[in-house]
């Protein structure tokens, strides 16, 4: 296994003093007597290097964020699980969804505001190639799942007559396995190849989490493949999910423009407005991160642009889902009501 192996008379323990914007932490690396070569068995993550009132001010407000994300996708989750006037497809991906933004924010969030509060903070190899996993896996699950949600709108507006028939909830839950499945094991082969590199040139990375481009960066063996992997499954799972979102869109556009009259061409068009605000929110903010030339954008940038659909995009489906649907804030209010007349 790509594990560090530990042997008493060929290797040791040897630590170094590193030096980044002006503080002082150990590095700790695996250094075999044989080879000479040393492999890191753990990361120093930078974060936000700033002063200390304006880490103690993001913190407070990365709580409030993650305390919001949970809030407002359980209440999303649970409106959907209780209420029967929400017992449809659409709002059946819109709780899958919801729990995805719960998982990707507790998979990021957490190690986050420990970083915040020591000004940067290590992280253990597999802890780091785990967070990785997890993180690409989920972000991989939202993207599939809105590609469905677009499908789903398709066949109602286009083909509303076999809407029932076609989006049955066997059809459903399968579309929603097979999403999950592929966003974990799609994943999962990157990750390996990841996790099987060898990482000596140092183990800084300037980042408020471990993502595979700043990982790649300290590899000290070829990273080809992983590359070439990752290019491939990007391929896979972000152009051609893209690609099914804009058709789907087009038949809509052109279905909508050919209803006569302008309250209808309304009612449809807000069928979809929720679902297309939240695809252009998430595919702008990934786009900005892994499209654009690295050396186009500074470092602070990356990291902020990051932060906008690993901890802001969680936060902002529900609220968008919950304010622009008639749906779901009628269910709240049935639901707050019957709380409060128990």
């Amino acid at each position: 296994m790509w594990m560090l192996e530990q042997r008493a008379d060929t290797s040791m323990e040897v630590k170094t003093k590193a030096f980044f914007h002006g503080m002082s932490f150990d590095l700790v690396k695996h250094q075999s007597v044989d080879s000479n070569q040393t492999s890191i068995i753990e990361f120093f993550l930078v974060g936000f290097q700033v002063s200390q009132a304006l880490r103690i001010s993001l913190f407070c407000l990365f709580v409030l964020i993650f305390c919001g994300t949970i809030c407002g996708n359980l209440l999303i989750i649970t409106l959907v699980s209780t209420s029967k006037n929400l017992h449809t497809p659409m709002y059946f991906f819109i709780s899958q969804l919801s729990i995805s933004d719960i998982s990707l924010a507790t998979d990021i969030v957490p190690k986050m505001l420990h970083i915040l509060l020591n000004n940067g903070a290590t992280i253990a190899f597999i802890d780091c190639i785990t967070q990785l996993y997890f993180f690409c896996a989920l972000e991989t699950c939202e993207c599939l799942l809105l590609t469905v949600m677009s499908y789903d709108r398709y066949v109602a507006i286009c083909k509303p007559l076999y809407y029932n028939s076609i989006m049955t909830d066997g059809y459903c839950v399968t579309l929603t396995i097979i999403c999950w499945l592929f966003g974990f094991l799609f994943t999962l082969i990157s990750n390996i190849s990841t996790a099987k590199l060898n990482f000596c040139d140092g183990n800084i990375i300037d980042h408020v989490y471990c993502d595979i481009l700043p990982l790649l960066e300290l590899a000290c063996s070829e990273t080809f493949i992983v590359h070439l992997e990752i290019y491939m499954i990007g391929f896979a799972i972000v152009l051609i999910p893209t690609v099914i979102i804009v058709v789907s869109y087009t038949y809509i556009v052109l279905e909508v423009l050919r209803i006569p009259s302008s309250t209808g061409r309304h009612k449809a068009f807000s069928t979809c407005s929720s679902h297309l605000t939240v695809v252009s929110i998430f595919y702008w903010t990934m786009f900005s991160v892994y499209a654009v030339p690295a050396q186009r954008q500074t470092v602070t940038i990356s990291k902020i642009l990051s932060l906008l659909y690993t901890v802001f995009t969680p936060l902002l489906n529900p609220l968008i889902y919950s304010l622009r649907n008639a749906d779901i804030r009628k269910a709240a209010q049935e639901t707050l009501h019957k709380l409060m007349t128990w």
